[in-house]
């Protein structure tokens, strides 16, 4: 398997995405950017420089549905476009999916303890979708699926980071093209997002998201092409740091509650004091996480008030 990386620049805070063009049966490009011009002509310049046009891919893989990586499958219109069953109600910006994640986020922030009047103004779905393409998967891959062209590359459900995650693993060679899972330098957010079962409830992002990385430790892996920043080859010493760190940093969450009972915001509210209002969705996210894995680990108990809103504190 020939893998060429293409860095490509996004509006993010998280700098540049890669992106992959992969030589096998089939020629594939793993991620596509986000739909920006500045993106577009990175995409384009980087299929040039490994060898080929635009028109020479055969399919397009997404890693996931986030804007950063799903951008441009418009610029794609002959080519096969494979992902997670989730990953295409993004790209149809499917109306109904789309009223489905403004109610989620909507009864989530109010159980979380968001006042009323800044709950209509902190959901963005439909702002997410502006750098997403519109053409539609053509294939839909599920958990140990073959990318097809590529023999013994399998899909392999990673959940956490978004609802749509997967990493592609090659049998043969033991690399790994792995999206967001595990980055060279950051801590992929988990994200809250609403499961693509709606019997489920609220996912426990970053409980699956630490299943996720158990995935990823038992594969033996010899090189991870990471979604954003440099290649990594000592995968379970780099695992073990990332949920040590994130330990305690979750023991940091346990001290700011102390003795009080207190909401997910409340709580934010001490632990981001500085940006919890400029990024609400995003310190929730994290605030969220660290209290779901400190009540998975009998740390704390959370409670639901007779209004609805959910309280933790201290065993």
């Amino acid at each position: 398997m020939s893998i060429y990386k293409i860095e490509i620049p996004t509006p993010y805070e998280v700098g540049d995405v890669n992106a992959f063009v992969v030589k096998g049966d089939a020629l594939t490009l793993f991620d596509v950017g986000p739909k920006t011009m500045e993106a577009y002509d990175a995409l384009k310049w980087g299929i040039r420089a490994a060898g080929y046009e635009l028109r020479d891919i055969e399919q397009v893989v997404l890693t996931h549905h986030h804007p950063d990586h799903a951008g441009w499958v418009d610029a794609f219109p002959h080519a096969e476009i494979l992902g997670h069953a989730y990953n295409d109600k993004w790209l149809r910006h499917d109306e109904e999916f789309l009223r489905y994640h403004e109610r989620f986020y909507s009864e989530r922030l109010f159980e979380h303890g968001v006042p009323q009047e800044y709950i209509q103004p902190s959901v963005h779905v439909r702002r997410e979708l502006e750098l997403v393409g519109e053409r539609p998967l053509t294939q839909i891959l599920g958990d140990g699926d073959e990318v097809p062209g590529h023999p013994g590359l399998k899909a392999i459900e990673t959940l956490g980071h978004a609802q749509s995650h997967f990493i592609f693993w090659d049998e043969k060679t033991h690399h790994v093209i792995g999206g967001d899972l595990l980055l060279e330098k950051i801590t992929p957010n988990p994200l809250i997002e609403p499961p693509l079962d709606r019997t489920i409830g609220r996912t426990k992002s970053l409980l699956q998201y630490n299943k996720s990385l158990e995935i990823l430790r038992q594969l033996p892996v010899k090189m991870m092409h990471t979604g954003h920043g440099a290649e990594l080859e000592d995968i379970p010493l780099l695992i073990d740091k990332r949920l040590e760190r994130q330990h305690q940093q979750s023991i940091k969450v346990l001290e700011l509650l102390g003795e009080d009972q207190l909401t997910v915001v409340q709580v934010t509210m001490r632990l981001y004091p500085a940006i919890f209002q400029r990024k609400l969705g995003l310190t929730l996210s994290k605030t969220l996480g660290h209290l779901d894995y400190l009540e998975a680990n009998h740390y704390i108990t959370s409670t639901k008030t007779e209004e609805g809103i959910y309280v933790f504190k201290r065993k």
